[in-house]
């Protein structure tokens, strides 16, 4: 019986190890497809579903980022806002309410998909849990929260030739937001004035 324990601790041992092994490999991989892009334009094309499926709603936009940290991400009329990350605050205008929210850049706020698309990518596996699936020329990992205090209970990311193709997030009530990304091109100059942000003339400003 004393053998027969042993045995299965050191299986379950094993098991452990090379499931770490595993997760250390996915963030090495992932951290080194974020990382060829140090900057990034695309066009995104937005979908919002409930639990059920049905569509809540759709959008679009640009996003642009600048490794690391810089990041504007537009998303178009009707329902438009900004949202521009210059590494140490974030401000989110939302022109119809004519209103700007100014926060400083933290680890939770990285948190949030669109900033850890430009974010400390050296601290993934410290953040998520990690996974990956493969197919073709398409790589697809799932990231998890460690944390309980996230904006979503999983994230794929999804790169198709070693470039991100699409991204879906799924928070607590089972919502998921598929974002595809359109005319991605990676490691251009861009201008530096973009990451940055004047607040309009007569807007609320809200700071937290």
């Amino acid at each position: 019986m004393r053998l027969i324990r042993l045995l299965l601790a050191a299986s379950l041992a094993c098991a452990s190890l090379l499931a770490q092994a595993d997760e250390e490999a996915t963030a090495k991989r992932l951290t080194a497809l974020l990382g060829n892009a140090q900057t990034l334009t695309a066009r995104f094309s937005q979908l919002t579903l409930d639990a059920t499926g049905t569509q809540l709603q759709e959008t679009s936009g640009t996003v642009a980022l600048k490794r690391p940290g810089q990041l504007r991400w537009h998303t178009d009329a009707p329902l438009e806002q900004l949202l521009v990350s210059d590494g140490q605050k974030v401000w989110l205008y939302d022109p119809d309410l004519e209103q700007v929210t100014i926060q400083t850049l933290d680890q939770r706020l990285t948190h949030t998909p669109a900033l850890l698309l430009s974010g400390d990518i050296s601290q993934i596996r410290e953040s998520f849990a990690l996974e990956h699936r493969e197919s073709g020329d398409v790589v697809d990992f799932i990231l998890r929260p460690k944390a309980a205090d996230t904006l979503f209970d999983s994230l794929r990311l999804s790169f198709r030739g070693g470039v991100i193709n699409d991204m879906q997030l799924i928070d607590s009530v089972g919502q998921r937001t598929n974002i595809l990304f359109l005319g991605v091109k990676l490691n251009e100059i861009l201008d530096p004035d973009q990451f940055r942000f004047e607040v309009p003339e007569g807007v609320d400003v809200i700071e937290e």
